[in-house]
């Protein structure tokens, strides 16, 4: 998945998460829903100012933006997790009970 593709994706999460529609924070940066569509959906890359205003408009630290290790496909994720269990096999117990605890 490109860079675009996931800022879109992560602008999309991120939206959804303080709860707001599309046409709010298209609003609150000052572009129309159509172009805010088309970031979310890695159709258009935005400029550094309408960036500044998304992250602002969101109340996020920009780093957050770019926190979209979890967007990979479930099999990426699946090897990532596997390996980091591989390499610390003391943290298995604790893994299976955080895990036990999210799926109940």
């Amino acid at each position: 998945m490109n860079i675009k593709k996931r800022l879109g994706l992560r602008i999309k999460e991120i939206r959804k998460q303080h709860h707001l529609s599309q046409e709010k924070l298209a609003e609150l940066v000052d572009i129309s829903q159509n172009a805010l569509s088309y970031i979310e959906n890695g159709e258009n890359f935005f400029t550094a100012e309408t960036l500044e205003k998304i992250i602002t408009a969101l109340e996020i630290d920009p780093n957050e933006l770019f926190d979209f290790g979890h967007l990979k496909n479930n099999s990426e994720l699946i090897d990532e997790i596997n390996n980091m269990l591989n390499k610390n096999p003391e943290k298995i117990p604790e893994f299976y009970k955080i895990l036990k605890a999210i799926i109940n």
